[in-house]
């Protein structure tokens, strides 16, 4: 089931990398795995997928652990995180997407050095909608939290993330995954930010359209929560 679900959400990559004359191997598919049990997560491993999104710290850390014997496994913090957790994240993620302030960036790449990490790659979240129950940093922000990540050693800055208001039309993202896009070109453009993280199950075709190069899908590979 799980496999056939990866298939159908893989197809729906390369249809619209097509329409945006894209390649569709530069679009990194992170299966969204929270609340899901870690032979889920196994299952769709054995279906060819590599990259998995995590919300919850101590879910993330438990599930790292039972699946430590998968080959290629890398695992995404896709959830806001507090400073007070950083040190269960840093050894084990090959990404955090959602740094959004100074004093975040500085914890975690002490963190990162601490557990011998070099080059955790690290993307800024961004609230481009500016709504109040979203996580992420204001856009006028953004400048100061790039600097701060890139002044850490055991960090790579790898670009940015977001997450638009949910629409009953997925049509009704793309003024947002567009606004990120112009603020990765006001920050260094894709030499400095090659990863724009955004698009979900229901909006995907809209932020591969918009540039994105990683989308996050949960729903349409693991089904409802």
């Amino acid at each position: 089931m799980i496999a056939d679900r990866l298939a159908l959400v893989r197809q729906r990559i390369i249809d619209a990398a097509a329409a945006a004359a894209r390649r569709p191997e530069d679009i990194c598919l992170v299966a969204v795995s929270k609340t899901k049990p870690a032979e889920m997560v196994r299952e769709a491993h054995a279906a060819g997928q590599r990259d998995f999104g995590e919300n919850y710290v101590q879910e993330l850390s438990a599930k790292a652990e039972a699946l430590r014997d998968l080959e290629g496994l890398r695992w995404h913090m896709i959830g806001h995180l507090q400073r007070n957790k950083v040190r269960w994240v840093a050894p084990v993620v090959h990404s955090v997407q959602t740094v959004d302030s100074i004093r975040l960036a500085e914890e975690l790449g002490q963190r990162a050095q601490v557990a011998g990490r070099s080059g955790l790659r690290v993307l800024v979240e961004v609230n481009v909608s500016g709504e109040p129950s979203k996580s992420g940093c204001a856009p006028d922000e953004l400048g100061s939290v790039l600097e701060a990540v890139a002044a850490e050693p055991a960090l790579e800055l790898a670009g940015l993330m977001t997450m638009p208001p949910y629409t009953d039309d997925p049509a009704e993202a793309r003024p947002f995954f567009e606004q990120l896009l112009r603020l990765r070109d006001a920050h260094g453009g894709r030499a400095r930010l090659p990863e724009l993280s955004m698009g979900m199950s229901h909006d995907l075709e809209h932020a591969v359209l918009a540039g994105a190069t990683m989308v996050r899908v949960g729903t349409a590979v693991f089904g409802e929560r």
